[in-house]
């Protein structure tokens, strides 16, 4: 009898064990074959252990098949900021990442049908709008390692090497191929020399490899404008670490709520899956938090973390029809967290059913 796949749960802050408890209620329905094993990380980790990414935590990893993320961090004025840059809670996700491996983030922003009232475009603007961000994950400014502060100035560096570059296109390219065949590739290459070496690499790799993609390059800045006026126009958008967290965040206001945002990071080993809100401190322990990133996030574990895609259209399904019949507060609605968890699992089992 093969060994039951494991998933290693990191619930972490604010609202994240809320949200984490409902994407687990939603896989132990749709796939009992899994097994579960919860662990710390962040400031609930810095409270209990010193540290934001213990050490039990990152042995427990190396049996994972796949990760499933909270959110990690507190408020602004969270006693963990005040640590030192190393211990804080965002340490430990940066860690977490580099120990995992994940260099390849993916972001789908997808309005959902009979929605397009809750996005902050014109309803024309945001209908049919589905875009996959592949941002990499793993190199760029915020993995300097000459990162410093001296005196009265402050260094950090961006750097990308031809394979860096390399293995990012080949997701965005391999998505593409699945999707509509267009891919942006997002720099800026007429101010950067550390974008022109991406330009570079990216061209010759589809030129090489991937002929059959529409590939074209555009400024970020140009990006960020036309992502918000006129998002129909992009399929896949793929770009370094910076542009991408950037790009990424604002284009997820597009569908009306960071509660409808996951997002899978993926490697050559186990995967990490997170619903990229914040913690949302201000309404942990309420039982209002919208759990819909967190079990779309777990669908994309199955999808892309343990080649399950069949059931993982089911969950993303069921998320859509309770969206319609108990949208939770930031939605305009009044379901609270398991009133929705509630109603995805009901339209799981009408969907056995049917």
């Amino acid at each position: 009898m093969p060994a039951k796949k494991l998933i290693v749960t990191l619930p972490g802050d604010g609202i994240g064990p809320e949200v984490t408890a409902a994407a687990v209620a939603v896989l132990r329905e749709v796939a009992p074959e899994l097994s579960f094993e919860e662990h710390l990380l962040g400031g609930v980790a810095i409270d209990r252990t010193g540290d934001p990414f213990p050490q039990q935590t990152q042995d427990a990893l190396k049996s994972a098949d796949a990760v499933l993320l909270g959110t990690v961090g507190g408020a602004q004025n969270s006693p963990w900021n005040s640590l030192p840059r190393h211990l804080r809670p965002e340490s430990g996700l940066l860690k977490l990442r580099k120990l995992l491996g994940v260099y390849a983030n993916l972001r789908p922003v997808r309005v959902q049908p009979g929605l397009e009232h809750l996005s902050p475009l014109r309803p024309e603007l945001a209908r049919g709008v589905d875009i996959l961000i592949v941002r990499e994950l793993l190199g760029g400014i915020y993995f300097d390692a000459d990162r410093k502060i001296e005196g009265s100035a402050a260094y950090n560096t961006m750097r990308y090497t031809t394979p860096e570059v390399e293995r990012i296109a080949k997701v965005a390219f391999w998505a593409a191929e699945q999707r509509k065949g267009r891919v942006t590739s997002v720099d800026k290459a007429n101010v950067l020399e550390v974008s022109e070496l991406w330009r570079r690499d990216v061209t010759a790799l589809r030129d090489r490899d991937y002929r059959s993609i529409h590939l074209n390059h555009e400024y970020v800045d140009s990006v960020a404008m036309l992502i918000v006026s006129n998002p129909s126009r992009y399929d896949v958008i793929v770009t370094e670490n910076l542009f991408g967290d950037i790009l990424s965040d604002l284009a997820a206001v597009i569908p009306g709520s960071l509660g409808l945002m996951p997002s899978a990071s993926l490697g050559d080993g186990a995967g990490l899956f997170e619903p990229i809100h914040g913690s949302a401190p201000d309404i942990a322990g309420q039982g209002v938090a919208n759990p819909a990133a967190a079990i779309m996030s777990a669908a994309m574990l199955l999808r892309h973390g343990l080649d399950m895609p069949h059931i993982a259209a089911k969950i993303d399904g069921a998320v859509s029809q309770a969206l319609r019949e108990k949208p939770t507060r930031d939605l305009g609605g009044t379901a609270s967290t398991q009133e929705f968890t509630d109603a995805v699992l009901k339209a799981l089992d009408r969907a056995a059913v049917g």
